[in-house]
């Protein structure tokens, strides 16, 4: 297992729909563990392969809480329902917050690393890691979706991306 180099904004890759994985080996094994080491060394709580330079619609959330570690690869949403507005971040962009909209339940279609599908629904700030990581595999930044920025002394005790 490996430290990733996290990729900056404005690296095009950030900004392209990932390929679907189609093969579930070691590699695609080795890619989740590290991945998963390097989200822990920045002190993040989810990360997607373009963000480590990888062009896979891969995707990792661990928010620390009882549901653990979600490995997400070609993950689907099927449905979303409610509100939620906070704090978000993104280890894409080093020391920039601000104030996101988003649904406050998820339901998605995923599969494990084994290739295994299976389905998992989340709400509050789970279902908000989860829609932000799917977000980077089609593309989508957080800053398309901030409708304010926050200064650091606004996110006192609160969790961030």
């Amino acid at each position: 297992m490996a430290i990733r180099k996290i990729v900056t904004y404005p690296a095009e890759i950030l900004e392209i729909k990932c390929k679907p994985v189609e093969k579930f080996d070691r590699k695609l094994a080795k890619l989740l563990d590290d991945m998963y080491d390097t989200m822990i060394e920045f002190d993040g709580v989810g990360l997607a392969a373009p963000q480590i330079g990888k062009d896979a619609r891969v995707a990792i959330v661990d928010i620390d809480d009882e549901s653990g570690t979600i490995e997400m690869i070609n993950p689907k949403i099927l449905k979303q329902d409610g509100e939620q507005t906070g704090p978000e971040g993104c280890l894409s962009f080093p020391d920039l917050y601000g104030e996101v909209t988003r649904p406050n339940y998820v339901k998605i279609e995923a599969f494990d690393r084994k290739g295994r599908k299976y389905t998992l629904e989340a709400e509050e700030f789970l279902a908000r890691a989860i829609q932000h990581e799917i977000d980077h595999l089609d593309g989508v930044l957080f800053t398309s979706k901030v409708t304010r920025y926050l200064e650091e002394d606004e996110l006192k005790g609160e969790d961030t991306e």
